[in-house]
């Protein structure tokens, strides 16, 4: 009999779920189709783009920023040291549009998270007073620039954010973890954090991309404020609101956010991470929720617990439901769908999606850049063990 009960409760939630990723659906259709908004000013603009590594496709990014139709921005490019494999990459592109980018590399170290330490450097240089955060593997439509002006000429706007796609997974060298990284972005992150904004009023930022004044940056304590903390973009977001009373504005124009070569072990560990980050960030009730927006894994876990004809046919159309909302999102955000074979991997990516679950529930460990660290709530890191990758390395180099 309790296992009857749990079978009924998982399968009730996968059903409920199914409701909810059709209303996400929904909310991101009416977002989209929402007028953009129009510049009447357009000051200067500072972005600040660190970089780690060559990310899939790097010049290509680098290349979408060199000319969008704006008629005064930088792009600096940074760095944490010279060795960085980008930085060769940084200079080239530095000298072939030399009013365009500049390279900065990091003067120091102030905290735990490393892109942090970067901003910081990367917000000294810049010249301008509108700054705007955009990931390395991030491409941005022609009038980006000009709706982040429009909409930080409102005073009452303190932080401009945008809905993400992911793209690059029908690459000939695109791997697993690719398509599944494109997928739950595209599919699963984005509508979500739409909804919660169109529909809840709650604002999630993802910083990927977002767009601040630096007098606004500067009354929170500057990017150093958040130097110890995983979820800076979601930390910033929540001051923004509370402490200066301003508001966050999700716009209308789509990041595309590059995978190709990410494998799928990499694709966990990276959600892995960021469910650690959304347990301690939104507590737990809230984060058991996140379970709703799985209604695929809800449906297999009903199978398993109780397997019968009715609970099998239901994970299946669980499955089936998910590769059409992916597919809708897909055409949404990016004007075309993902490919049948694309979307036939979602069902495994659902149950990926799972285990990094599982392990943002049990645990609070996280590996970073070469370090073990502990996250506490509100993302705050403490560092656990420094150079653990390393270190772990040289021990099983010994060992052989």
């Amino acid at each position: 009999m309790p296992s009857h009960v749990l079978a009924l409760a998982f399968t009730v939630a996968a059903l409920l779920g199914i409701v909810i990723g059709w209303g996400q659906i929904a909310a991101l259709w009416i977002h989209l189709r929402r007028p953009r908004a129009v510049a009447t000013n357009r000051p200067p603009i500072s972005i600040l783009k660190p970089l780690c590594g060559l990310d899939d496709r790097l010049a290509g990014n680098l290349l979408s920023f060199a000319d969008l139709p704006y008629p005064d921005y930088e792009v600096l490019l940074g760095v944490r040291s010279q060795n960085d494999p980008a930085y060769p990459l940084a200079w080239m592109a530095a000298r072939r549009w030399p009013h365009r980018f500049r390279v900065v590399v990091q003067e120091g170290e102030v905290g735990l998270n490393p892109k942090v330490n970067q901003l910081v450097t990367l917000a000294r240089h810049a010249r301008h007073d509108l700054l705007v955060i955009s990931d390395s593997n991030t491409r941005v439509e022609r009038d980006y620039l000009d709706e982040i002006a429009a909409h930080l000429g409102d005073p009452t706007v303190g932080l401009v954010t945008h809905p993400l796609a992911g793209d690059g997974e029908c690459e000939r060298d695109a791997r697993l973890g690719a398509i599944a990284d494109n997928l739950h972005l595209t599919g699963a992150i984005t509508p979500a954090v739409v909804t919660a904004k169109l529909i809840c009023g709650k604002d999630y930022v993802v910083g990927k991309s977002m767009a601040m004044r630096r007098a606004d940056i500067e009354a929170l304590g500057g990017f150093t404020s958040v130097k110890d903390v995983l979820a800076e973009d979601f930390v910033l977001g929540r001051a923004i609101v509370a402490r200066l009373g301003k508001r966050v504005v999700l716009g209308r124009s789509v990041v595309t956010c590059v995978s190709v070569r990410r494998a799928l072990d990499g694709f966990v560990r990276r959600y892995a991470r960021w469910n650690v980050m959304q347990h301690q960030c939104a507590g737990l009730l809230a984060y058991f929720g996140l379970l709703l927006e799985n209604p695929a894994l809800l449906a297999v876990t009903a199978a398993i617990i109780e397997p019968s004809v009715p609970s099998l046919a239901l994970a299946a159309g669980c499955c089936a439901n998910r590769m059409a909302t992916d597919a809708l999102a897909g055409r949404l955000l990016r004007g075309r769908t993902f490919s049948l074979y694309a979307l036939l991997a979602g069902g495994a990516k659902d149950l990926l999606c799972g285990v990094a679950w599982t392990y943002g529930l049990v645990s609070r460990s996280i590996e970073w850049r070469s370090n073990r660290l502990v996250v506490l709530p509100g993302s705050r890191l403490r560092i656990k063990q420094a150079g653990w990758t390393k270190a772990r390395l040289a021990r099983l180099g010994a060992a052989r």
